[in-house]
């Protein structure tokens, strides 16, 4: 059990990591930096194993920022501490991802999800689950993209993701894609509204499949980094 302030204590039976471990061959969005480890120390010479490393701030599973599509929007370092526990529930998508690569959670979805666990409690961060953490081993099918350079994978409607915010206030979204908004979306909508609330949109998650539909909490590792579009995160789900 942990304690998570005066107010709140979470109860748990297991701790699963939703990030994937972070190399130099990971998908990565068009455009990103490259990943890369350089040894600075090693045990044989210098008697301590030491390495520096380099990667952007939206690429592995990670975190985006108000300011990434904001320009008054705050960085990752100004995001309080308690608003990095949250709560969640997940709702599957991968038989429609499976027929559609480029299927967009509708408002109808949500109330079919609700009829069999209930309401989507206030304060909750919504996980879609559409099996495209398969893919994370393949690069060119994790972005799944065309002769023209679009790529093609699920993710948020915008009506339902205003939906979601507007009548059941949860507190964000996450994906185990590159992107809460589908590949082809180039005007990042969810991200959009999301962030605007100042909102959690974690991306390129993983282990999905282990969670509950609802009753887990999520710990979101940040790196502070001082005026942050994002951040690779570590984020763990306490299962009950």
């Amino acid at each position: 059990m942990i304690r998570v302030s005066s107010l709140k204590t979470i109860a748990y039976s297991r701790v699963i990591h939703l990030s994937h471990i972070i190399d130099p061959d990971i998908p990565q969005w068009p455009g990103d930096p490259p990943i890369e480890f350089t040894t600075v120390a090693q045990l044989p010479d210098d008697g301590y194993y030491l390495r520096g490393f380099s990667i952007g701030e939206h690429s592995a599973t990670h975190i985006n920022a108000p300011n990434s599509f904001y320009q008054a929007g705050i960085g990752i370092d100004q995001y309080p501490a308690q608003s990095l526990i949250v709560s969640a529930v997940v709702i599957d998508i991968q038989a429609a991802a499976a027929v559609n690569a480029d299927y967009r959670l509708t408002i109808d979805d949500i109330f079919t999800w609700e009829a069999e666990h209930g309401e989507i409690p206030i304060g909750n961060v919504v996980l879609l689950h559409t099996g495209w953490q398969n893919k994370w081993s393949d690069k060119h099918a994790f972005l799944n993209q065309d002769a023209e350079g679009i790529m093609h994978f699920p993710g948020f409607g915008s009506d339902a993701t205003q939906f979601l915010l507007d009548e059941r206030q949860i507190t964000g979204v996450g994906i185990d894609t590159h992107g809460v908004d589908p590949g082809q979306d180039a005007s990042f909508a969810t991200n959009r509204l999301v962030l605007a609330q100042q909102g959690i949109v974690l991306e390129n998650l993983t282990n999905l499949h282990q969670l509950p539909a609802k009753g887990s909490n999520l710990a979101i590792a940040i790196l502070r980094l001082r005026g942050g579009s994002g951040s690779p995160v570590g984020v763990l789900a306490l299962v009950p």
